[in-house]
């Protein structure tokens, strides 16, 4: 990308790939392909590593690039990096040098950093006689991984090629610049990998960040697109910063961004800083690592998504312009660290140090409760992102209290400190003035300018209680993030007269789901029973001997051993009080066949999370039903029909809103989420005896009515004096609008008893509120609200939630069950699947898709 002499023996893209850089979207294979040549050139100073491999199947590479003699040094190095980040100093004698990670292509369809990766590799290995060039291969090591997800890229790419003409087409309506749902930007189940970075769901992510944890890099940088219309965007990031990211990381990116400004202003490329892209939730890739101690940034280049791309103005931008721009932010960034290779490490060591120092202290204590096997998966999680975990064999008092065998505790004095506080605290404060500013903005009419999500602690995400006493420090074994879960097994082991599977956590109903599906026998009880001393709770599920065939109860153990799940030997039928499983509490299960409304109206992360958690988690299969096909779909084949977040009249049209209305009646169950909860709640096909709520204080709109009582359409309306400010926000406020948006908050509810569909969570599980979607609650005469928001003093468990949305949600529904004919309508009024990290809610997903139609049989 830049002019000079290169060293034939380098092969160039165009050799491989048949186009040259930046004049054509290089493919996932092509990638692969490429790197593999520039290795097979370069040995002695280029490493190609495999780091995982998608959904699909596609590997997924980063390459290591030095001087033959670091390239040779590189376990030293990474040795050296290890010793570093447990708070060593980096010594002149050592030969440390710093390790640059740069990532590429988090959204399949941000398609100009791919290439833009391949340009670098080939630059830093073909240069002849560039001392930039020369000062980064010998003062650091770079790290580049140009296709974080090929699965999506593959989808852009197939898209492009089928849309594209004889020439490319600058204008935005063209077919080539429209992608088709879901489009390129997400992996196989249609996650966003730029947001799961901590909760490690996607097999993308969970390589990713091994890789990382491995290499523990200096500086890391992860590179994007954004709309057409905008230019190019590197750090400072945008208010609000993350409590935990302290000053000296803060100033080390002025550092980065003043060089790449410098680059950028001797092409002329015009670009902006410090607006947009905060850097607060630390699922990003640029938070979490900065919260391990890197330097980390957002590249974002305005997307031609195609060729070339006009923009309102008339201007245009390229691909081969963008391609041209992420070279040098990440030759920038690499010259940047090598330059200043002693500082980079120094800071980074000073950061782990001072992480391990930072009070308060003491240790995070995870009870594992009746959530264990979801405690001990979130325990893994942590140990996989590099922060130790450790497990106390046998019960223990501490700090006061009691915890069963197994308890997780994670010392706060770790280099990862600070990334432990921010995923383990309650709640992670916005600044103080940050939110000052937000009000004010809102009290002049404007949108708050929070990025993301307010709060993501994963204890609470996972239904579990976590403390922070002193005398955990150091308690315990280390767990291992790869160990299997231990199953536990109690009861009557001789011959029981069946099995219970206690209806307490994901581990439970994945060995439910998996002995269903080898053809077991298994009842599950509405109510609470007590049998040989024990409580049982509600959901509870029996496999009795008579009811299934010889060995069939030691497979179900074999089962569990596998998971890791809980079962309880049964010594008899009879209980000493509750339902004995004769009764009609119990309801005997099936696997149910579930449908999935897919494709254009829904929301793709909402379909893809509902059919990732249904599917691997919970272990049932899945059908995806595009919704212009539900009209002329035998529904009666599925037991279940779930509408994830969509506008139902542009996902399902009127024939498909109607097929569900009649499915119901029939004994389907229909599981509504969000907006499609919002469809459904109106109309004549409304499944919801409810409506969705105006902003407080605000009518609502009818439409298509007559015109309303005094609107006579003249040349004058009554006059009226406007007193105050106050009053004049409220002349001026839209009064059908929906209340403000929220950008998501874990917020508390409260649980219905009586149903079953509360399966699990009898003081009622936090979920994530976030949009403008409030429902008035349904009337006892037609339905049940499953899950109702909690009072306004108790509602916010974690983040920030503006004080009217506090009060309108406080006893509001967040699930809700109606009949419909011999059927059941289910309705979220927030997604419990959203983004695959709050696994507390999986049993509530599980009463939806399991319990349910085995009652409305």
């Amino acid at each position: 990308m830049l002019e000079g002499s290169f060293d034939p023996g380098i092969p160039t893209l165009e050799q491989i790939a048949g186009h040259a850089t930046g004049s054509d979207i290089t493919s996932p294979e092509e990638i692969v392909a490429y790197f593999k040549a520039l290795a097979e050139a370069a040995p002695e100073r280029m490493k190609l590593v495999e780091y995982a491999r998608s959904w699909e199947g596609r590997p997924l590479y980063y390459a290591v690039i030095g001087s033959a003699e670091n390239i040779a040094r590189r376990e030293q190095i990474k040795a050296g990096m290890a010793r570093l980040a447990r708070g060593g100093e980096p010594e002149a004698q050592d030969g440390l040098v710093p390790v640059t990670w740069l990532s590429y292509g988090v959204h399949g369809d941000e398609i100009s950093s791919s290439d833009a990766a391949l340009a670098l590799a080939y630059h830093l290995l073909a240069a002849r006689g560039d001392p930039r060039v020369e000062t980064i291969l010998a003062n650091s090591l770079v790290v580049i991984d140009p296709s974080q997800n090929p699965d999506g890229r593959n989808r852009f790419v197939q898209h492009y090629s089928q849309a594209r003409g004889a020439v490319p087409i600058a204008d935005p309506s063209a077919a080539e610049h429209d992608q088709q749902w879901p489009g390129g930007r997400f992996n196989h189940y249609l996650f966003d990998l730029n947001r799961d970075w901590f909760a490690l769901t996607q097999p993308e992510t969970r390589g990713k960040v091994a890789a990382i944890g491995e290499w523990k890099p200096v500086v890391l940088v992860d590179a994007h697109e954004m709309g057409g219309e905008e230019t190019y965007f590197f750090p400072p990031s945008a208010d609000p910063f993350n409590p935990n990211i302290t000053a000296t990381q803060r100033e080390k990116q002025v550092l980065l961004g003043r060089n790449h400004a410098a680059w950028f202003d001797r092409i002329g490329q015009v670009y902006f800083t410090r607006e947009v892209y905060d850097a607060f939730y630390p699922g990003y890739g640029d938070t979490w690592p900065t919260l391990k101690g890197a330097i980390a940034s957002t590249f974002e280049q305005g997307s031609a998504r195609g060729l070339v791309y006009r923009r309102r103005d008339g201007s245009e931008v390229t691909y081969a312009e963008g391609v041209r721009n992420h070279f040098i932010a990440t030759l920038s960034t690499a010259l940047t660290v090598a330059e200043n290779a002693e500082a980079f490490l120094r800071d980074y060591a000073a950061y782990r140090r001072s992480a391990r120092a930072e009070r308060p202290g003491g240790s995070y204590v995870i009870d594992l409760g009746t959530r264990r096997w979801n405690a001990e998966a979130l325990g893994r999680r942590l140990a996989a992102q590099g922060i130790e975990t450790r497990r106390i064999v046998g019960p223990v008092t501490l700090c006061g209290r009691d915890y069963p065998s197994g308890a997780l505790t994670v010392d706060r004095a770790q280099g990862d400190g600070r990334l432990i506080r921010s995923l383990l605290d309650e709640s992670t404060a916005l600044p103080a003035d940050f939110v000052r500013r937000q009000e004010q903005r809102r009290e002049r009419g404007q949108a708050h300018e929070l990025y993301d999500t307010t709060a993501w602690s994963v204890g609470m995400m996972s239904g579990l209680a976590v403390s922070v006493c002193d005398a955990a420090r150091g308690r315990g074994d280390i767990l291992d993030a790869s160990s299997p879960i231990a199953p536990m097994r109690s009861g009557n082991d001789a011959d029981p007269f069946g099995v219970a599977v206690p209806w307490t956590d994901t581990g439970q109903a994945r060995l439910v789901v998996a002995a269903l599906a080898e053809g077991l026998v298994g009842r599950a009880t509405a109510d609470a029973f007590q049998s040989d001393g024990r409580t049982y709770p509600r959901g509870t599920v029996v496999f009795a001997r008579g009811e299934n065939a010889p060995g069939a109860l030691r497979r179900l153990e074999e089962l569990a051993q596998t998971i890791g799940a809980e079962t309880v030997g049964l010594a008899q039928g009879w209980t000493q009080s509750g339902p004995n499983l004769g009764s009609a509490s119990f309801v005997r299960l099936s696997n149910p066949r579930v449908a999935l409304v897919w494709g254009d109206g829904t929301a793709p992360t909402s379909a893809g999370a509902w059919r990732y958690v249904v599917e691997q988690r919970l272990g049932l299969p899945v059908v995806p039903i595009r919704g212009d096909a539900i009209g002329r779909t035998i529904l009666s084949d599925y037991d279940v029909v779930i509408v994830p977040d969509a506008d139902p009249l542009s996902s399902l049209g009127g024939a498909g809103i109607a097929a569900l209305r009649s499915y119901a009646g029939e004994g389907g169950v229909v599981v509504t989420v969000g907006g499609s909860t919002v469809g459904f709640a109106q109309g004549k096909e409304a499944l919801f005896s409810t409506r969705r709520e105006t902003v407080l204080g605000g009518t609502p709109r009818e439409t298509g009515g007559e015109a309303e009582d005094g609107d006579e359409g003249g040349e004058f309306v009554a006059g009226e004096a406007i007193p105050d400010e106050a009053a004049y926000r409220a002349a001026t406020i839209d009064q059908p609008a929906p209340p403000d948006e929220l950008p998501g908050a874990l917020v508390r509810t409260v649980a219905d008893p009586d149903s079953y569909l509360s399966s699990g969570y009898e003081q009622g599980p936090i979920v994530v509120a976030e949009g403008s979607t409030v429902f008035r609650p349904l009337n006892k005469a037609d339905g049940i609200n499953v899950l109702r928001f909690a009072g306004p003093d108790r509602l916010v468990a974690s983040g920030h939630v503006w004080d009217e949305n506090r009060l309108q949600l406080a006893y509001k529904p967040y699930m809700m069950a109606q009949p419909v004919g011999r059927g059941l309508a289910i309705g979220f009024t927030h997604d419990p699947t959203t983004r695959g990290y709050l696994d507390g809610l999986d049993l509530l997903i599980a009463n939806a898709v399991l319990f349910a139609p085995a009652r409305t049989r």
